[in-house]
């Protein structure tokens, strides 16, 4: 090592924090090193001093090829074990020295360096599946509230914090209940009952949701929806009989299936409500006004598996159903109203 020169080791000596090699680039051979690099990576005295038994498990031919293009090659490499392991990151570089050429290797310790990348790395996941979970909270109380609210008043009340009580002069709003719902012998068997009453209902909920209407709620074996608000929508009475002609149809079906059978009562009738939420702490969407009554009454005057509908609701779809004139009705609250029962679609409606 002589040639290298004196102040060469000197300035090899001073890089204290670092480990430094000098390797002959033929036999790769280490023909100098300092404390550094040799407490890192001490020799074999039973063989060769060579780099490649220094670090087995640096790529020799594609450090050549990487120093050859592009004047270095970097390296990642591991000292020790168990809680004494240190993690170093080294480079490989030409050198000319005295003449003669040389690969100089140095590594410096950046254990502190990976200890804060794989915290921060720690850290980012831990916030990235918080995130994940938040959101996940998020979408599910937002699936909640849109079982209870339509989305244009869900994102009203996201959006502001509160909810307006809006009116709506066109709206369909459709009443049904079971006859002799608790009389039946499935109630009997809490179970079953709220199985089938669930499959009834979930039911339901695809077929009004089909003709663009909406389930307002549930209260018992009663089915509440509305047609026309919170969106408008021009064909808000047809649609809401599109809807309870099929859901009468389908208990039909279910009936010819099923041992136990049911039968429902549908009452209709169009014209203004008010809709709004009801409640602070338990989130309620309602619609109010003399049309649900009316509607509700129509319900209670209806046979089992009878549609009636209103005068109102008559007129708006006479031309696509088949109706039939039941005469006037002493309907409680209302006095005297013309009644119709809806027999289902005509001609029109199955073009």
């Amino acid at each position: 090592m002589t040639e290298v020169g004196d102040s060469f080791l000197r300035n090899l000596l001073q890089t204290l924090g670092d480990g430094v090699a000098v390797v002959d680039p033929d036999s790769l051979a280490v023909v100098f090193e300092n404390g550094r690099f040799f407490e890192w990576f001490p020799p074999d005295e039973e063989i060769d001093d060579s780099l490649t038994v220094r670090l087995p498990d640096l790529d020799v031919q594609r450090a050549r090829t990487r120093v050859e293009q592009r004047g270095k090659y970097t390296f990642d490499v591991t000292s020790g074990d168990g809680a004494r392991e240190v993690s170093l990151a080294g480079v490989v570089r030409e050198c000319d020295l005295a003449g003669c050429r040389y690969l100089v290797v140095e590594v410096h310790d950046v254990t502190k360096q990976r200890e804060a990348e794989y915290l921060l790395d720690s850290y980012s996941q831990m916030v990235e599946r918080h995130t994940r979970e938040l959101q996940r909270e998020k979408d599910r109380g937002e699936k909640l509230l849109l079982n209870i609210m339509p989305r244009a008043v869900y994102e009203e009340m996201r959006d502001s914090g509160f909810t307006t009580p809006q009116r709506f002069d066109e709206a369909t709003i459709l009443m049904l209940d079971f006859v002799g719902f608790t009389d039946m012998a499935i109630s009997r068997d809490p179970t079953a009952l709220i199985t089938e009453l669930n499959d009834i209902f979930t039911v339901f909920d695809r077929i009004v949701e089909h003709f663009g209407c909406d389930r307002m709620k549930t209260i018992g074996d009663a089915y509440m929806a509305v047609s026309g608000l919170p969106e408008a929508n021009a064909d808000h009475a047809e649609s809401m009989a599109r809807a309870a002609v099929r859901m009468r149809r389908y208990i039909e079906k279910r009936n010819a299936s099923h041992a136990e059978q049911w039968y429902c009562r549908i009452g209709m009738h169009s014209g203004p409500v008010i809709g709004s939420i009801v409640g602070v702490q338990k989130y309620v969407y309602d619609v109010f006004g003399p049309g649900v009554n009316l509607a509700s009454r129509m319900e209670e005057l209806a046979d089992p598996m009878q549609i009636l509908v209103s005068a109102d609701t008559h007129e708006r779809i006479r031309d696509q159903f088949e109706l039939s004139d039941l005469g006037e009705r002493d309907v409680k609250g209302f006095g005297p109203q013309s009644v119709y029962a809806l027999v289902g679609e005509g001609i029109a409606a199955r073009r």
